[in-house]
């Protein structure tokens, strides 16, 4: 066995091994998958030790003061056991994800995971206003990355796990497969490869089988084909489009105020977020938990004009706050009740002013959907075939499109805003480059370009290693002193001075006149940003490529990178690419 995942290692160092990465998607698909499932299953039984029933969504039919007490009393729990955690270790969600997929290569660590699930569970059971899916992607693309540092696989293909988590996360939530892989690629990843997209597709299935194998019921709405009655219709299209896109402009500013509020204990900052959700609650209970309940309601048109008004704007107020703080919610279920409220509306209206061309409330709700959730994330196509897998119908296509062009204009063109993720990112001082060389970096393994022809030379070498030496030609010599690396120099440059003095029986290295290179020590699995982001800290000129053995008491040398090597080969690719 251990034989077979060292080949499969190796396998993995060539982004381009379809097959190996492709075994990598199922596998992350799977996982996702499963811990999704468990996650909302969770959710639905501390619900209901709550006495909140119909899978952890009807809030409304609690007493009035529990209505208050209940996320006020959660929050107030959760604000004591983050005060117990560093500040590193209370991060979550999608932006959490992004921030390690750039800082440590697409290493997340377990800890986070256990605070997303746990503290994400109890927040949503106990009624805080906010979604799961922004968890699950967390907990799909963390349980993924650990998989993959447990096996010790390489670096760019636990960013390749981390995007099959998070497109095996919304596969399963929502039974959106296309969605899903979309979302993992734009969000995620932030990249389009041919070799991406084949391990994403087939997490996406493997996820979305097991959802459906354990829950046959799916995870999503039950909404009927629609289409657009007539296009007199495209300019109140547009118009849902801007209204949505106006209303995430206002949610992301109320979070990005929250957020900097950070310097408050983070007990005060719970509690009131909790209180304020539960005041909201009292006079809108809907506001309460994911609020799936409520837009099943506004798809078959059960609620009124201005309730669908007052709903929006409550879940503005109370899911902004409660993620500004840093609940470990999601954002990605509200919005999708925001639009929708937003789009009931409008269809309303629409229906009152022009009975003969305008479409049921059903169909702007759905688009309202896919608009809100579009500006949210900066996501316009991932929100455009979650539009179209929600209602099975290719027909809504068109004026979706319309609506989440409108809304993302509003959002990026007219008020200069980015996604609530990148605003946040931004917000944290947090760089995450997605540029050509960046994500080429990224998605190479420092195995892929190192050079393999490197021996370890004491400082003193006699006539036998000469010999040696010749034999060999070596690139690189790594010049050692009792076990102890000292520097890099060239083996031809080595052999040249040895050369010189040919009947001499011992040679002195340290006397030599040859360049010496600085180094600097990085594991094997590392992509070549890591070694980049290693010789830029350490102000070295190359790396050597170890590998830890339990059976040796130095570490395995396997290679040397230079910064040249690296200029050179990302200059050729992307020369290529072009």
């Amino acid at each position: 066995m251990p034989t077979l995942i060292s080949k499969y290692r190796r396998y993995l160092t060539d982004y381009n091994s379809v097959l190996a990465y492709a075994v990598l998607g199922v596998i992350g698909g799977i996982a996702s998958g499963l811990v999704v499932v468990l996650f909302e299953e969770t959710i639905i039984q501390l619900a209901a030790l709550l006495e909140v029933e119909d899978h952890a969504d009807n809030f409304e039919a609690l007493p009035e003061r529990w209505r208050f007490a209940l996320p006020a009393l959660g929050a107030l729990v959760l604000g004591i056991a983050f005060q117990f955690l560093h500040a590193e270790q209370r991060e979550t969600g999608i932006v959490h994800v992004i921030s390690r997929m750039h800082s440590h290569y697409g290493a997340l660590p377990a800890r986070n995971a256990l605070v997303q699930f746990i503290a994400g569970a109890f927040a949503l059971a106990t009624g805080q206003s906010g979604g799961r899916e922004g968890p699950g992607v967390h907990l799909g693309g963390a349980v993924n990355s650990l998989l993959g540092q447990r096996l010790s696989l390489p670096n760019n293909s636990l960013r390749m796990l981390i995007a099959c988590g998070a497109a095996g996360s919304i596969s399963a939530a929502f039974n959106t497969p296309l969605a899903g892989v979309i979302f993992a690629m734009e969000v995620i990843a932030a990249e389009y490869t041919v070799a991406g997209f084949i391990p994403v597709m087939l997490a996406a299935v493997a996820a979305s089988a097991v959802a459906r194998t354990i829950n046959p019921g799916g995870s999503g709405f039950d909404i009927p084909p629609l289409e657009l009655t007539s296009l007199w219709e495209l300019p109140y299209v547009m118009l849902l489009g801007f209204v949505c896109g106006f209303a995430v402009v206002a949610f992301i500013r109320l979070s990005k105020l929250t957020a900097r509020q950070s310097k408050y204990n983070v007990i005060l900052r719970f509690a009131m977020a909790g209180c304020l959700t539960g005041a909201i609650a009292l006079l809108v209970p809907e506001v309460m938990g994911i609020g799936y309940d409520t837009l099943t309601m506004a798809l078959r048109g059960e609620i009124v004009l201005w309730w669908l008004l007052a709903i929006a704007a409550a879940k503005i107020i109370a899911t902004a706050i409660t993620a500004g703080v840093g609940m470990p919610v999601g954002v990605i279920g509200p919005n999708l009740l925001i639009g929708g409220c937003i789009g009931g509306a409008l269809g309303i209206v629409g229906q009152q002013f022009m009975p003969d061309y305008a479409s049921g409330p059903t169909l702007y709700v759905v688009l309202g959907m896919g608009a809100a959730m579009a500006a949210v994330l900066n996501a316009p196509l991932a929100a455009l075939l979650a539009v179209i897998e929600l209602t099975s119908s290719i027909g809504i296509g068109m004026p979706a499109m319309l609506a989440i062009v409108a809304a993302n204009l509003t959002c990026s063109g007219l008020f200069r805003e980015r996604s609530l993720h990148r605003t946040i990112l931004r917000q944290l001082r947090r760089l995450v480059p997605d540029d050509p060389l960046n994500q080429l970096l990224h998605r190479t393994q420092a195995a892929a370009i190192m050079d393999s022809r490197v021996v370890r030379v004491p400082t003193e070498l006699g006539a036998d290693d000469h010999v040696t030496l010749l034999e060999s030609t070596p690139t690189w010599c790594l010049v050692t002193r009792e076990g102890e690396d000292l520097y890099l120099i060239r083996g031809d440059e080595l052999l040249e001075w040895m050369a010189l003095t040919p009947d001499a029986e011992s040679f002195d290295v340290t006397n030599a006149d040859i360049r010496r290179w600085t180094f600097t020590n990085v594991p094997l699995q590392a992509s070549l940003r890591q070694v980049m982001d290693s010789i830029t800290r350490r102000t070295t000129e190359a790396a050597c490529i170890y590998e830890r053995s339990r059976s040796a008491k130095q570490p395995v040398l396997h290679g040397v990178v230079t910064r040249e090597a690296i200029e050179k080969f990302t200059l050729g690719r992307l020369q290529a690419e072009e």
